[in-house]
């Protein structure tokens, strides 16, 4: 496991339990971040996992790259992996030891206050409102004048009931301040978070080994995060990709082998179209979730791609011997290292045929009759503002942020489409189902804009016109590759929580810039429909 200077690592390390992976894995341990395990409420039936996330600059020793200076949790790139099932509590108390945030003179839609945060659980169908899954909050660092006068560090808590019926899958967490988000994600601020559950019972999967392989982007420049001071200040230096904070860590697998990799996307700009191949062939990913929903049944192929907070449940069996590597396509060097090596397993271990119901499709009068339709149109206007950052990423379509003058030019409007934090851009009644089409219209070369809505998952059921079948369930919806013109209609259904969050492209620079919108889910005013769980 991934080690850093502070000794608050070596507590962390302490108080958690190692995934068994690192038996499994033996005797050339695959990387594996500490594992958090949840305890049960005497008396009552839930089970709560509470857990301190400690975030301030460490020197931490990436191996293969070297020691970074960044912001993490608790001195480790990513943080400690949180397990919990559905009707448990999680409750994380976040200690902000960054130095004061610097002044900032500029709007909100320009990099300001990089050192405060919040947190965001990324794919939980749970609350957005109070302490919970509130990306509006703010955990500011103490002020100049509080540290001269020695105040304690500040804390803020989260506190995240997570529903009896939640779906088992892989999730992750990281900050989602906006104005900061980009900075510390490049800087190694993210972890796991794993729903366990009815999938994870399967006899095929449960006796394969559990491994965690989170995806990290650190942007680098003698060994720290740039200064964000211009648009291209992180996009320019070249990214360091890690896998459990290790540059191409190697992991074991035996012929007839198989085992469940949850891989996660924690990336803030870089794509990962991913192939596990010795060159000239290319072993088979057995996919049995997307973004934490199961699928109906196992999908076989050889290759796949995640999109910034994608994530991917795989089985993979080992097949011949040999040397094998995870490689993203665009990315010179691999991602992993596979050796097949070893004792075959005899009989192969099998995979899986049948599934558990994940999360039921929605029927066919949902698909033809929605409530309403929404437009979301990435588009991008360039040199709009003066100085350092001159773009402006808007988000059009369905009620966009109003103009600063409305009978101007729109393309050169400072408002325009921009996330305005007083403005509402969609009011989302509970228990309807609408559909959306999100698609870019940029003429130049395109940005990639993954499209990520909170709270609720949406059922991806075209792509550039062309239904898919059958439809998939995904909370983070990439748009093809970012060409001009891409579009993707997706279902969904506001369920069970009201309250404010938001809707934004998950490159995360373009968030930080504007590319984002407020979402209002709200109770229904149908008659007939039901109530929500919880607000």
């Amino acid at each position: 496991m991934l080690r850093a200077i502070p000794t608050a690592v070596l507590a962390a390390a302490s108080d958690g339990i190692l995934s068994r992976q690192y038996a499994a894995a033996a005797p050339a341990p695959f990387p594996q971040p500490a594992v958090r395990a949840r305890r049960r409420v005497p008396g009552t039936p839930r089970a709560v996992l509470e857990q301190t996330l400690d975030v301030r600059f460490t020197d931490t020793v990436v191996p293969g790259y070297g020691t970074a200076t960044t912001r993490t949790y608790n001195g480790t790139i990513p943080g400690p992996t949180l397990r919990v099932r559905g009707g448990d509590t999680l409750r994380l108390t976040q200690v902000n030891g960054l130095p004061p945030n610097e002044p900032h003179s500029g709007g909100h839609n320009l990099p300001h206050n990089l050192n405060s945060f919040n947190l965001h659980t990324h794919g939980l169908h749970v609350s957005p409102s109070g302490d919970a899954d509130n990306v509006h909050r703010e955990f500011a660092p103490r002020t100049a004048e509080e540290v001269e006068a020695g105040d304690p560090e500040p804390r803020y808590v989260t506190t995240v009931d997570i529903p009896a019926d939640h779906p088992a899958g892989t999730h992750w967490y990281h900050p989602h301040l906006h104005g900061a988000t980009s900075v510390q994600i490049v800087g190694g601020m993210a972890g796991v978070l794993i729903v366990e559950g009815d999938v994870d019972e399967v006899p095929e999967i449960a006796a394969a080994a559990d491994v965690v392989v989170c995806v990290n982007e650190l942007r680098l420049k003698d060994g720290k995060v740039p200064e964000f001071t211009s648009a291209n200040a992180l996009a320019a230096v070249p990214a360091t990709l890690t896998v459990n904070g290790h540059v191409n860590p190697t992991l074991t697998l035996r012929p007839g082998e198989v085992q469940r990799w949850r891989l996660v996307c924690a990336t803030a700009f870089t794509a990962l179209p991913l192939r596990l191949t010795d060159g000239e062939r290319n072993l088979t990913f057995h996919q049995i979730a997307q973004d934490g929903v199961t699928f109906p049944a196992t999908v076989a192929t050889d290759s796949l791609r995640l999109a910034m907070g994608n994530r991917a449940d795989v089985l993979v069996r080992g097949g011949d011997p040999g040397s094998y590597a995870l490689r993203a396509d665009g990315v010179s060097e691999p991602l992993m290292t596979v050796e097949v090596t070893g004792p075959a397993v005899e009989p192969p271990m099998d995979l899986p045929t049948i599934l558990p119901a994940g999360k039921p499709f929605l029927d066919e009068d949902d698909i033809a009759n929605p409530d309403a339709d929404r437009e979301v149109v990435f588009h991008v206007d360039p040199g709009v503002f003066g100085g350092s950052f001159p773009n402006a990423f808007r988000v059009l379509g369905s009620n966009p942020s109003p103009a600063a003058d409305p009978d101007g030019d729109l393309t050169r409007d400072p408002a325009y489409g921009l996330f305005d934090p007083g403005y509402v851009n969609h009011t989302l009644e509970l228990d309807t189902v609408e559909r959306w089409t999100v698609r870019t219209d940029e003429t130049r070369p395109a940005f990639s804009h993954p499209f990520h809505l909170h709270t609720n998952h949406v059922l991806v059921t075209h792509r550039n016109g062309k239904r898919l079948d059958p439809p998939v369930w995904q909370d983070t919806v990439d748009l093809a590759g970012g060409r001009p013109g891409d579009t993707v209609t997706f279902l969904v259904r506001y369920e069970d929580f009201t309250g404010s969050t938001v809707a934004h492209c998950h490159q995360l620079q373009h968030e930080d810039l504007g590319m984002m919108q407020t979402v209002d889910y709200v109770e229904t005013r149908r008659p007939g429909r039901r109530t929500p769980r919880r607000s």
